[in-house]
């Protein structure tokens, strides 16, 4: 077949199909109704796969995959919690040993941390995360200033009683005037505002990253007390030597925390491809659920779009018969209900997509959504394709109608 045969006989088909539709309104908006709620499906699950992914992979960025973290427990290692629970605490003489041995890091930050009241002029933060660290805290984090400056490593190391707030922390006890110069009260202490981090935002509903503020860690322990467990995190020098970076630390932290030959670590070294690797599984998991879900959902739909173009076939008999006396081909019937089951799915998934925004907006409240063009092309080609596979079986009967025997269908 030419092409310019191929095409008039699409546009043929195309105008035969959208007035069979228009001359059964009613019948074809309940037809659509299965594959409406199975693109409605795809699209919200592309939509929540897309936002949660693409806000991880931000959140993960901002840190870089270059840190290490050396912690007392592992990531995702809750089914040996008793074993972990016994270990000794990651201490301050552990950081200072890394600190002063290590060769392969770029940088070295303690965290310690507490939950104490927070106070300025009446208003107040009862949950504010107070974190003790050095001068390289901001580096470790990925983070930048949005006002003022970090606190330095001479304030650092004298234990100094700066304050650097979270955005989060800045916007609530600070709403219409600079912080910066201002005295915080910090649990009974005060302190004063030299910076405010730009805002980390939230993912899953966690705005503890803005909700915190960072002390020198020494006037953290003068304040709060120094016999406490820290996080310490390794920025290694090259991304490249990673794993030469880990066992330079488990050879020092085994030594400083006199591990003897042969026994197991102490400690956990951890990094973020264990969160990665564990996000992929949790979205794995959640894909498979809502492909077999969608899947269901278009099941129903192809059935319907069958069983109506099965009854479109039956009552256009005698027209089938008459175009097939004047010439029509077979491919020319099979195409033109082809085409007809395929416009049908179409603006079911049309409808589909358009319910599905605003849901997103609404979803976009609790849960980071993200709704590219990618997704909505895919979810259209998948309710033409349905549409296609279900309409097969009664274009090919059509196709198959024996002229003379369709001419006397009454």
């Amino acid at each position: 077949m030419k092409l310019a045969d191929f095409t008039y006989e699409v546009r043929e088909g195309l105008g035969i199909s959208f007035q069979a539709i228009r001359a059964n309104k009613m019948r074809s908006v309940l037809t659509t109704l299965g594959i409406v709620i199975g693109i409605l499906s795809v699209t919200l699950m592309g939509t929540a796969i897309e936002g949660l992914s693409r806000g991880f992979n931000e959140s993960i960025a901002k840190i870089g995959a270059d840190v290490l973290y050396v912690q007392k427990w592992p990531w995702f290692g809750g089914e040996d919690w008793w074993k972990y629970r016994n270990r000794k605490k990651i201490d301050y003489s552990n950081f200072k040993a890394i600190e002063k041995q290590a060769t392969l890091v770029k940088t070295v930050s303690p965290a310690a941390w507490t939950v104490v009241p927070v106070k300025y002029n009446g208003r107040s933060g009862s949950t504010v995360f107070t974190i003790g660290s050095n001068h390289l805290y901001l580096e470790t984090g990925g983070m930048s200033m949005d006002m003022g400056r970090f606190f330095s490593q001479a304030e650092s190391d004298g234990g100094r009683p700066v304050v650097v707030l979270g955005y989060g922390v800045a916007e609530n006890l600070f709403p219409r005037e600079n912080p910066i110069g201002q005295n915080l009260r910090v649990g009974n202490s005060t302190f004063r505002i030299v910076g405010v981090v730009e805002k980390q935002g939230s993912f899953l509903g966690d705005e503890s990253a803005d909700n915190r503020i960072v002390i020198p860690i020494e006037a953290f322990f003068q304040k709060f007390g120094g016999n406490r467990g820290i996080q310490i995190s390794v920025k290694a020098a090259d991304i490249k030597n990673l794993e030469d970076t880990k066992e330079e630390l488990r050879g020092i932290l085994r030594k400083a925390r006199r591990v003897a030959p042969g026994a197991e670590d102490d400690f956990s070294i951890n990094q973020q491809d264990l969160i990665i690797q564990k996000f992929n599984t949790i979205g794995g998991v959640v894909a498979g659920i809502g492909i077999f879900i969608t899947a269901l959902s278009l099941f129903v739909g192809a059935i319907g779009i069958m069983n109506i173009m099965f009854v479109s076939v039956t009552e256009r008999t005698k027209e089938i018969g008459i175009r097939m006396a004047i010439g029509a081909r077979r491919g020319t019937i099979l195409l033109q209900f082809l085409i007809e089951a395929g416009v049908l799915s179409l603006m079911g998934g049309i409808i589909g997509v358009i319910i599905a925004y605003p849901l997103s907006l609404l979803i976009n409240q609790v849960l980071p959504t993200s709704m590219p063009l990618s997704v909505v092309a895919v979810a259209l080609l998948l309710s033409i394709l349905v549409g296609m596979i279900s309409g097969f079986l009664p274009a090919n009967r059509a196709s198959k109608l024996d002229p003379v025997e369709a001419l006397r269908y009454e």
